[in-house]
Protein backbone atom coordinates (compact mmCIF):
# COMPACT_ATOMS: atom_id res chain seq x y z
CA UNK A 1 0.00 0.00 0.00
CA UNK A 2 1.45 3.76 -0.90
CA UNK A 3 3.00 5.21 2.22
CA UNK A 4 0.05 8.47 1.57
CA UNK A 5 -2.92 5.98 1.93
CA UNK A 6 -1.15 4.52 4.54
CA UNK A 7 -1.14 8.53 6.53
CA UNK A 8 -4.74 9.00 4.88
CA UNK A 9 -5.88 6.16 7.30
CA UNK A 10 -4.15 6.90 10.30
CA UNK A 11 -4.70 10.75 10.65
CA UNK A 12 -8.55 9.95 11.33
CA UNK A 13 -8.98 11.13 15.19
CA UNK A 14 -9.28 8.49 17.42
CA UNK A 15 -9.50 8.27 20.87
CA UNK A 16 -7.92 6.13 23.90
CA UNK A 17 -10.59 7.12 26.40
CA UNK A 18 -13.74 7.69 24.66
CA UNK A 19 -13.63 11.46 24.81
CA UNK A 20 -13.07 12.11 21.28
CA UNK A 21 -9.57 13.16 21.57
CA UNK A 22 -6.59 12.42 19.21
CA UNK A 23 -4.46 10.39 20.17
CA UNK A 24 -1.06 12.32 19.83
CA UNK A 25 1.53 10.86 17.03
CA UNK A 26 4.59 11.47 19.78
CA UNK A 27 2.83 8.80 21.84
CA UNK A 28 1.88 6.18 19.75
CA UNK A 29 3.68 5.62 16.32
CA UNK A 30 0.23 4.51 14.31
CA UNK A 31 2.44 4.21 10.65
CA UNK A 32 5.43 2.53 12.30
CA UNK A 33 2.34 -0.07 13.45
CA UNK A 34 0.84 -0.15 10.21
CA UNK A 35 3.86 -0.78 8.20
CA UNK A 36 4.55 -4.07 10.71
CA UNK A 37 0.95 -5.50 10.61
CA UNK A 38 1.48 -5.40 6.65
CA UNK A 39 4.72 -7.04 7.28
CA UNK A 40 2.97 -9.80 9.04
CA UNK A 41 -0.22 -10.44 6.65
CA UNK A 42 2.41 -10.29 3.93
CA UNK A 43 4.35 -13.12 6.17
CA UNK A 44 2.07 -15.29 7.03
CA UNK A 45 0.97 -15.51 3.15
CA UNK A 46 -2.03 -12.86 2.50
CA UNK A 47 -2.61 -10.40 0.17
CA UNK A 48 -2.58 -7.25 2.09
CA UNK A 49 -3.83 -4.96 -0.99
CA UNK A 50 -7.19 -6.98 -1.68
CA UNK A 51 -10.10 -5.38 -0.31
CA UNK A 52 -10.44 -6.91 3.05
CA UNK A 53 -7.25 -6.27 4.25
CA UNK A 54 -6.48 -2.94 2.40
CA UNK A 55 -7.34 -0.95 5.60
CA UNK A 56 -6.39 -3.79 7.70
CA UNK A 57 -3.08 -2.32 8.78
CA UNK A 58 -4.72 0.96 9.96
CA UNK A 59 -7.44 -0.15 11.94
CA UNK A 60 -5.02 -2.50 13.96
CA UNK A 61 -2.82 0.96 14.83
CA UNK A 62 -5.58 3.52 16.06
CA UNK A 63 -6.88 -0.06 17.79
CA UNK A 64 -3.31 -0.44 19.53
CA UNK A 65 -3.36 3.45 20.30
CA UNK A 66 -6.58 2.65 22.32
CA UNK A 67 -5.35 -0.54 23.91
CA UNK A 68 -1.85 0.58 25.07
CA UNK A 69 -2.96 3.84 26.04
CA UNK A 70 -2.16 3.47 29.67
CA UNK A 71 1.27 3.58 28.63
CA UNK A 72 1.39 7.51 28.37
CA UNK A 73 -1.48 7.75 31.33
CA UNK A 74 -0.28 8.61 34.90
CA UNK A 75 -2.90 6.82 36.81
CA UNK A 76 -1.75 8.67 40.07
CA UNK A 77 -3.90 11.73 39.22
CA UNK A 78 -7.27 10.04 39.83
CA UNK A 79 -6.17 9.66 43.26
CA UNK A 80 -4.58 13.09 44.27
CA UNK A 81 -8.40 14.84 45.17
CA UNK A 82 -9.67 13.23 48.26
CA UNK A 83 -11.70 14.14 51.46
CA UNK A 84 -11.16 14.08 54.44
CA UNK A 85 -13.72 11.50 56.65
CA UNK A 86 -13.33 9.62 59.63
CA UNK A 87 -14.95 6.93 57.79
CA UNK A 88 -12.64 3.78 59.44
CA UNK A 89 -14.36 0.90 57.75
CA UNK A 90 -13.94 -1.34 54.57
CA UNK A 91 -14.88 0.18 51.58
CA UNK A 92 -14.97 -2.05 49.19
CA UNK A 93 -15.72 -1.91 45.02
CA UNK A 94 -17.00 -4.90 43.08
CA UNK A 95 -16.72 -6.08 39.24
CA UNK A 96 -15.01 -3.17 37.94
CA UNK A 97 -14.33 -4.62 34.28
CA UNK A 98 -11.32 -4.81 32.18
CA UNK A 99 -9.85 -5.18 29.69
CA UNK A 100 -6.22 -5.96 28.97
CA UNK A 101 -2.88 -7.05 26.55
CA UNK A 102 -0.99 -10.14 27.59
CA UNK A 103 2.67 -8.99 26.90
CA UNK A 104 3.54 -12.69 26.51
CA UNK A 105 1.65 -13.30 23.40
CA UNK A 106 -0.40 -9.75 22.44
CA UNK A 107 -3.56 -11.63 23.09
CA UNK A 108 -6.37 -10.09 25.51
CA UNK A 109 -7.15 -11.18 28.78
CA UNK A 110 -10.47 -10.02 30.20
CA UNK A 111 -12.47 -9.98 33.53
CA UNK A 112 -13.19 -8.25 36.85
CA UNK A 113 -11.10 -6.31 39.69
CA UNK A 114 -12.35 -6.00 42.90
CA UNK A 115 -10.58 -3.34 45.05
CA UNK A 116 -10.94 -2.36 48.56
CA UNK A 117 -9.33 -0.34 51.23
CA UNK A 118 -9.14 0.76 55.13
CA UNK A 119 -9.58 4.54 55.09
CA UNK A 120 -7.16 6.36 57.46
CA UNK A 121 -8.77 9.50 57.08
CA UNK A 122 -9.04 9.89 53.14
CA UNK A 123 -11.53 8.71 51.10
CA UNK A 124 -11.69 8.61 47.13
CA UNK A 125 -14.57 9.05 44.48
CA UNK A 126 -15.66 5.38 43.94
CA UNK A 127 -15.37 5.99 39.85
CA UNK A 128 -11.73 7.11 40.76
CA UNK A 129 -10.48 3.51 41.44
CA UNK A 130 -12.60 2.28 37.81
CA UNK A 131 -9.99 5.05 36.44
CA UNK A 132 -6.73 3.49 37.93
CA UNK A 133 -7.53 0.06 37.00
CA UNK A 134 -8.49 1.19 33.05
CA UNK A 135 -5.34 2.94 32.98
CA UNK A 136 -3.12 0.34 34.15
CA UNK A 137 -4.75 -2.53 32.47
CA UNK A 138 -4.52 -0.64 29.13
CA UNK A 139 -0.61 -1.61 28.25
CA UNK A 140 1.10 -4.60 27.80
CA UNK A 141 0.46 -6.50 31.19
CA UNK A 142 0.86 -10.01 33.07
CA UNK A 143 -2.41 -10.14 35.35
CA UNK A 144 0.07 -10.65 38.78
CA UNK A 145 2.00 -7.54 38.13
CA UNK A 146 -1.29 -5.69 37.40
CA UNK A 147 -2.87 -6.73 40.36
CA UNK A 148 0.48 -5.41 42.61
CA UNK A 149 0.58 -2.15 40.64
CA UNK A 150 -2.72 -1.27 41.12
CA UNK A 151 -2.31 -2.18 44.80
CA UNK A 152 0.54 -0.05 45.87
CA UNK A 153 -0.91 2.84 44.13
CA UNK A 154 -3.43 3.16 46.15
CA UNK A 155 -1.23 2.27 49.38
CA UNK A 156 1.14 5.14 48.67
CA UNK A 157 -1.69 7.38 47.58
CA UNK A 158 -4.14 7.33 49.89
CA UNK A 159 -1.96 6.33 52.96
CA UNK A 160 -4.39 3.95 53.68
CA UNK A 161 -4.38 1.45 56.73
CA UNK A 162 -4.81 -1.23 54.34
CA UNK A 163 -5.74 -2.06 50.49
CA UNK A 164 -6.96 -5.16 49.37
CA UNK A 165 -6.85 -6.01 45.25
CA UNK A 166 -8.51 -8.92 44.05
CA UNK A 167 -8.28 -9.73 39.84
CA UNK A 168 -10.17 -12.43 38.05
CA UNK A 169 -9.76 -12.72 34.37
CA UNK A 170 -9.88 -14.93 31.36
CA UNK A 171 -6.58 -15.18 29.30
CA UNK A 172 -7.70 -16.05 25.62
CA UNK A 173 -3.50 -17.13 25.38
CA UNK A 174 -5.24 -20.61 27.17
CA UNK A 175 -9.13 -20.40 25.14
CA UNK A 176 -8.23 -20.12 21.40
CA UNK A 177 -4.83 -21.54 21.69
CA UNK A 178 -2.57 -23.94 23.39
CA UNK A 179 -3.71 -25.95 26.04
CA UNK A 180 -7.39 -24.63 24.99
CA UNK A 181 -8.96 -24.63 28.04
CA UNK A 182 -12.16 -21.74 27.54
CA UNK A 183 -13.41 -22.45 31.42
CA UNK A 184 -10.00 -21.73 32.81
CA UNK A 185 -9.80 -18.56 35.04
CA UNK A 186 -7.05 -16.89 36.54
CA UNK A 187 -7.43 -15.71 40.01
CA UNK A 188 -4.75 -12.49 41.85
CA UNK A 189 -4.59 -10.91 44.84
CA UNK A 190 -2.89 -8.19 46.31
CA UNK A 191 -3.01 -7.54 49.93
CA UNK A 192 -1.64 -4.77 51.76
CA UNK A 193 -1.50 -3.17 55.21
CA UNK A 194 -3.56 -4.27 57.77
CA UNK A 195 -5.19 -6.87 55.03
CA UNK A 196 -1.53 -8.64 54.80
CA UNK A 197 -1.04 -9.16 58.68
CA UNK A 198 -4.51 -9.26 60.11
CA UNK A 199 -6.40 -12.78 59.14
CA UNK A 200 -9.93 -11.23 60.98
CA UNK A 201 -9.51 -8.40 58.08
CA UNK A 202 -8.82 -10.22 55.67
CA UNK A 203 -11.15 -12.56 56.20
CA UNK A 204 -13.78 -10.21 56.28
CA UNK A 205 -12.54 -8.64 52.79
CA UNK A 206 -12.65 -12.00 51.00
CA UNK A 207 -16.37 -12.45 52.60
CA UNK A 208 -17.52 -9.15 51.20
CA UNK A 209 -16.09 -9.98 47.87
CA UNK A 210 -17.04 -13.62 47.71
CA UNK A 211 -20.26 -13.80 50.43
CA UNK A 212 -22.95 -13.72 47.50
CA UNK A 213 -21.30 -16.29 45.13
CA UNK A 214 -23.11 -20.12 45.68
Amino acid sequence: MPQDSLSAGLSRTNSADGSGAPVRSSQVDQQRIARAVREILLAIGEDPDREGLRETPQRVARMYAELFAGLHARPEVHLQKFFTEKYDEIVLVKDISFNSMCEHHLLPFMGKAHIAYLPDGRVVGLSKLARVVEDISRRPQVQERMTEQIADLLMSQLQAKGVAVVIEAVHTCMVIRGVRKPESLCVTSAMRGIFRYNQSTRSEVLALIYGNRT
